[in-house]
């Protein structure tokens, strides 16, 4: 025994041993002595069983270093075996503490080379790891042989039209506006003097209104809710049509060309004319219109409005873009990278600001700007000139279609600019589009006098379903 007060003589206990006043010396005879050893040692033993109805309470646990296999986790670098081969572990190790501890850790030959001041698990805030990683680490891009690519397939977009409707007399015009689709699911279409509707629910066709022999429809745009469609004339004239009766509400004059864009804010119409003027008219006023808008050096064949209806956006055959603003006579913005005229216009309807214009046969390019920003963000040559774009309000995905020379039609993925699908199936410029109020269907006209429906975005739920006005339709027949 290592206790000095115990001896290995059998010579009994003396009366020099300091007792305490308390104590007797009975409690200090051998056989008590004994009984209390065998009882702590009862209780240090590891097979001692602890009752099942005492709990024993502790803060926290502290473990032996002496007692522990770090064997188990050796992450040593051994780049190397002795045979001079890479080690399969190597590589695991190196991942691993990479993984852990940044992949600028040095090995254990150069901690010493490490800054005292450096906190190797230091506070940042979480960073989502992607869903197509495959470590339980997230491992930053630079580490290497780790795959980030995503693995959702891309989504499959008909590349055929679900119906085909012939549309006689479709004027193949770069600068005009011939088709719109209303939020009562009615498609317009100008027809040389003539302005006929399709319910596309019922694929019943309405004869809307003949303009004469000494006049045509350049552009129709209808009114952003109810039935009002405004046409735009050769002759320079405005009419406002009520649809659902097929009577003529108004007519407003102040161009002198002809009006080959229209596009609705609320009671406020705007038109563009060949005169190089805009023109911003109250239908509720009775005066023509409220304000003149100049700035075109050229024909404004391209005119949109931002889903906020503050910002108007113009393009002209001067190959410039403009933004005005509500109460603005001059321009705000103005854009002059594109090399061609402007009659693609779209407005983005997921983030506030985006714009997208592209350019004709000399430029054949899709730009993005930030209005809010005055920024240009982005560039795409897509090789063809552009006639129209519109964007997807499901997805954030856009349409374009295209002329000289491919005459395609092209669905994208925004911002990268992937494509999903190239559609093609007219032999003319596709110079006409517009989007079902589902925002799942487009259809696009083109000079080869033909109407093509197409299933080219997902519903809002992001289902692959056809629309309520898709397969049901199947087949050709004519608008007129």
């Amino acid at each position: 025994m290592d206790d000095p007060t115990v001896s290995n003589q059998s010579a009994p206990l003396t009366p020099s041993i300091n007792v305490p006043s308390t104590m007797s010396d009975s409690s200090l005879h051998l056989d008590n002595l004994s009984s209390r050893t065998m009882h702590i040692n009862r209780l240090l033993n590891s097979s001692y069983n602890r009752s099942p109805s005492r709990t024993i309470y502790s803060d926290r646990f502290i473990p032996s270093r002496s007692g522990s296999n770090f064997a188990l986790f050796d992450i040593s670098n051994s780049p190397a075996s002795a045979e001079g081969k890479e080690d399969g572990s190597g590589t695991y190790n190196s991942l691993l503490r990479a993984a852990l501890f940044g992949p600028d850790t040095p090995d254990k030959k150069d901690a010493s080379e490490v800054p005292a001041c450096r906190n190797i698990f230091r506070y940042k805030t979480e960073t989502k790891r992607p869903l197509h990683s495959l470590s339980p680490f997230g491992l930053d891009e630079s580490v290497p042989g780790i795959s980030h690519s995503p693995v959702k397939a891309p989504r499959k977009v008909p590349k055929s039209p679900y119906k085909v409707l012939d549309a006689p007399a479709l004027q193949d015009d770069f600068y005009l506006n011939l088709v719109d689709w209303s939020s009562n699911n009615v498609l317009a279409v100008g027809l040389g003097n003539c302005v006929y509707l399709w319910n596309a629910c019922s694929s019943k066709v309405t004869k809307l209104c003949d303009l004469g022999v000494d006049d045509s429809v350049c552009s129709v745009c209808w009114a952003q809710r109810g039935t009002h469609l405004a046409v735009g004339t050769s002759e320079g004239d405005v009419e406002i049509w009520d649809a659902s009766r097929c009577r003529r509400v108004r007519t407003m004059e102040g161009h002198r060309l002809r009006v080959g864009a229209l596009a609705w804010s609320s009671s406020l119409l705007s038109s563009g004319s060949r005169d190089k003027s805009i023109l911003q008219r109250d239908i509720r006023a009775p005066d023509d219109f409220a304000s003149k808008l100049a700035g075109h050096k050229s024909e404004v064949c391209g005119l949109k409005w931002s889903y906020d209806n503050r910002e108007l956006a113009s393009g002209g055959n001067d190959n410039k873009l403009f933004v005005w603003n509500q109460h603005s006579t001059q321009p705000v913005l103005k854009y002059c990278e594109h090399t061609a005229a402007v009659k693609a216009i779209a407005w983005s309807p997921h983030l506030h600001g985006l714009l997208a214009s592209g350019g004709g046969t000399a430029d054949r390019c899709i730009r993005f700007w930030n209005t809010t920003t005055n920024a240009h963000l982005s560039c795409m040559d897509t090789g063809s000139q552009v006639c129209n774009l519109v964007w997807s309000k499901n997805v954030n995905e856009l349409v374009s279609t295209h002329g000289y020379s491919q005459n395609q039609i092209i669905v994208w993925r925004y911002p990268t600019m992937s494509k999903l699908a190239t559609l093609t199936g007219h032999t003319y410029r596709v110079l006409y589009l517009a989007i079902s109020p589902d925002g799942q269907t487009i259809v696009t006209g083109a000079g080869d006098e033909t109407l093509r429906f197409w299933n080219v975005f997902p519903s809002p739920k992001y289902q692959n379903t056809d629309s309520e006005i898709g397969a049901s339709f199947f087949g050709r027949t004519t608008i007129r």
